[in-house]
């Protein structure tokens, strides 16, 4: 079982990776780039910045896609691991899994990781307010964590209250709410940031239902072999 998590996580987590890498290089990182220019005009803005020392970042073009593409499957690896693994579990309770079941796995995965912590923290682009790194992580870490709960006790109960307890996890850190930033707004205009919040959604569904479908074709595939 464990060649088989492992060679389904690595071979679904590397082509979904790959695969979010060319969406991000297409659609993504241009409207990065334009955020960019609004970020060094906030950064050189009169002469607050001046004595700064900038971090070290990638060079646009190749260099930047490259360490995306790698980013991205690494990232799409570890993903992968997490949803072989708790398909594994399920399969022992007597789940089988396929594609087109694997694309429903996909749509849990993008609503744990993406679309419930984007609910409270939306993806912004460069150059926009946001809170501290920590509170933001954490706030991330539990939202993830009650998503997966709450949808593991609807989705598979075992008795009639487990639902309902799964319905309150999901609520349960949006009643809280995020962090917030210590000022609201940013020079970047805020047709970009629509447009980026967007897109960003859209590139971790595409990815996570392809990451899901392969993840379920594989596995099943490799268990009948």
């Amino acid at each position: 079982m464990f060649q088989r998590i492992f060679l389904t996580a690595l071979i679904a987590g590397a082509v979904a990776g790959l695969f979010a890498a060319g969406v991000q290089r297409i659609k993504i990182i241009p409207l990065i780039e334009r955020a960019e220019v609004y970020e060094a005009g906030e950064a050189h803005d009169g002469d607050a910045g001046a004595g700064l020392t900038e971090a070290w970042q990638p060079r646009a073009g190749l260099e930047r896609a490259a360490y995306t593409a790698l980013a991205d499957v690494l990232a799409g690896i570890g993903f992968a691991f997490l949803l072989t693994g708790a398909i594994a579990l399920a399969g022992l309770r007597g789940y089988v899994i396929n594609a087109r079941r694997g694309i429903l796995w996909g749509a849990a995965g993008f609503t744990v990781f993406a679309l419930a912590p984007a609910l409270g923290l939306p993806p912004l682009p460069p150059g926009m307010e946001a809170a501290g790194v920590v509170q933001r992580q954490v706030w991330w870490i539990i939202t993830a964590t009650t998503t997966a709960l709450g949808l593991g006790l609807i989705v598979f109960p075992r008795r009639l209250v487990y639902p309902m307890i799964g319905v309150g996890s999901l609520i349960l850190p949006h009643l809280f709410g995020a962090p917030e930033p210590p000022e609201i707004g940013g020079k970047v205009p805020s047709g970009i940031v629509a447009e980026f919040v967007v897109a960003s959604l859209a590139a971790a569904g595409l990815f996570w239902l392809l990451l899901g479908a392969m993840t379920g074709w594989l596995y099943h595939r490799l268990g009948r072999a």
